[in-house]
């Protein structure tokens, strides 16, 4: 697997992210989002009420960062973020659970889609094998007084452009 499919595939694991986007006094503003879908190409799908303060952000400045984390597993993704008005595509990502944020259902006015479209990306994998053979590494170092090495089934930095 090269290291833009790992990416992908890790990033396709998770149901949560944080957006970062930047506010209109170039702060960061990160907020949790239910990942609609992550694509086969790292495309990241989102679902937002069109009047929410992202939106206003992006209308500013469009970079953003989308960041995943769990136990063993992190990833991040930097690129363009753009709202989508698209019926066709929210019919098609459309679950039940987002009804409490959309009352109206998919054809809720409210209801946008967030597009990112990936620049660049990171990961770090620690699960499995990978992360038993990451801890024997890293006790080995440590106790030589070094720092464990890393190759790219733990790390890498992957241009997704």
């Amino acid at each position: 697997m090269n290291t833009e499919e790992k990416l992908v595939n890790i990033i396709q694991a998770f149901d949560n992210a944080m957006l970062v986007t930047k506010t209109d006094d170039t702060k960061l503003h990160g907020r949790p989002m239910a990942v609609a879908e992550a694509t086969e190409d790292g495309h990241l799908w989102f679902v937002t009420d069109r009047s929410s303060g992202k939106i206003a952000d992006l209308m500013l400045d469009s970079d953003v960062a989308v960041t995943f984390q769990s136990d063993r597993r992190f990833a991040t993704v930097s690129g363009q973020c753009h709202v989508v008005d698209d019926r066709s595509k929210i019919e098609d990502l459309w679950k039940e659970a987002w009804k409490v944020w959309f009352p109206g259902g998919p054809s809720d006015p409210s209801l946008t889609l967030l597009r990112v479209d990936p620049e660049i990306g990171e990961y770090w994998d620690n699960s499995g094998l990978s992360g038993v053979r990451y801890l024997i590494k890293a006790g080995k170092a440590y106790l030589q007084g070094d720092t464990p090495e890393t190759d790219e089934s733990i790390n890498a930095t992957v241009d997704m452009k």
